[in-house]
């Protein structure tokens, strides 16, 4: 170009040296956004804590196995704009995953769920217990006694025992055990609550509380499924006019670490606030955890004018219902004697 001079073409060709090698610099970056980061095994696992910042989550994923340069991971966090809705929780990557896809997970909330299911029947203790096993859960309840951790959950003075939904729950590694109870807490008093409000206009049940602790026995009372509205039926029946419950795991609960698998008559005659052979009504508290069909059971029970049951012993889980006592023992006689007398 006539009239420049030699200083200005020279500062002309650095310019667009620069401009090559920036358009190159974006087209290498552009590309590794999307080539698979490799790990230092076959997988690589993250928690992200709430507050985390993006710096803090690119090197911890390097310290988790990817191996590429933290910086680079971060300023492609923050170069794409979605640096700062990065959300807290339990994400795991493995072969192929690109920065493009570990950022998405992390933007969408793609987590890794872990799944710790709490059964219809169990007690507190067998509960705990199986919390205390659940290896991606943080453990903050195991020194807390029963009485403790309902304080914890907002009911001081409240016994344990049936306050928990049975159900299958998933969640984040590293999330806190007491996150966990406080769900398992809460959607058994909504099933409960909602039950309560469906009850029979005639139950004699007079709370919801009472509710909760019929729906325990029935779930431990109920061998076949078809027959828990009529196994709630005889309880009714029986609360109705005043007469004793008689349910042996009522006993057997309040045997505790005492009973050793065989119910015996002397257990049958040994009073303690659990024994309904002894005392009459329902018992204190509830003594298992009841699923949703026997709360349900429980306020709105099959109409039955049975008084007794026994079970089955051709291992169907079923019972035999009957109206009288003759009744009932020709079935005991049948069903559990073998037919002697």
């Amino acid at each position: 170009m006539p009239g420049l001079s030699s200083g200005f073409r020279w500062l002309l060709t650095l310019l667009g040296l620069a401009l090559v090698l920036a358009a190159l610099a974006a087209a290498a970056a552009w590309h590794w956004v999307d080539r698979p980061l490799p790990l230092a095994g076959d997988h690589a696992e993250l928690s992200i804590e709430p507050g985390a910042t993006p710096r803090q989550v690119a090197q911890a994923w390097v310290d988790a196995g990817v191996q590429a340069s933290p910086r680079l991971l971060y300023e492609y966090f923050r170069w794409s704009g979605q640096a700062r809705r990065i959300r807290a929780g339990s994400y795991e990557i493995g072969p192929g995953t690109s920065p493009r896809r570990l950022l998405e997970k992390m933007v969408l909330g793609e987590e890794t769920l872990e799944q710790l299911r709490f059964i219809e029947g169990w007690t507190v203790r067998q509960l705990r217990a199986e919390l205390a096993r659940a290896p991606h859960l943080r453990h903050t309840t195991g020194t807390m006694s029963d009485a403790e951790l309902m304080a914890a959950l907002g009911e001081p003075g409240v016994a344990a025992e049936g306050r928990f939904f049975p159900d299958t729950y998933a969640h984040s590694r590293g999330v806190s055990d007491l996150v966990l109870l406080k769900r398992a807490h809460r959607l058994l008093h909504e099933h409960l609550a909602d039950a309560w409000a469906q009850r029979a206009p005639d139950t004699p049940l007079k709370s919801a509380e009472e509710a909760l602790i019929l729906a325990s026995i029935v779930e431990k009372e109920t061998g076949l499924a078809a027959d828990r509205g009529r196994v709630a039926g005889v309880f009714v029946n029986r609360l109705r006019i005043g007469m004793p419950l008689q349910t042996d795991p009522t006993v057997i609960y309040g045997l505790g670490e005492a009973f050793d698998g065989n119910l015996r008559k002397r257990d049958l005659q040994t009073d303690t606030p659990y024994n309904t052979y002894t005392r009459g009504g329902l018992p204190p508290t509830p003594i298992a955890l009841p699923s949703l069909a026997s709360l349900q059971a429980a306020v709105r029970p099959e109409p039955t004018k049975a008084l007794y049951f026994v079970a089955r012993s051709d291992g169907s889980g079923g019972s035999i219902f009957s109206e009288t006592l003759a009744e009932h023992n020709r079935a005991v006689n049948q069903f559990q004697r073998g037919g002697r007398p």
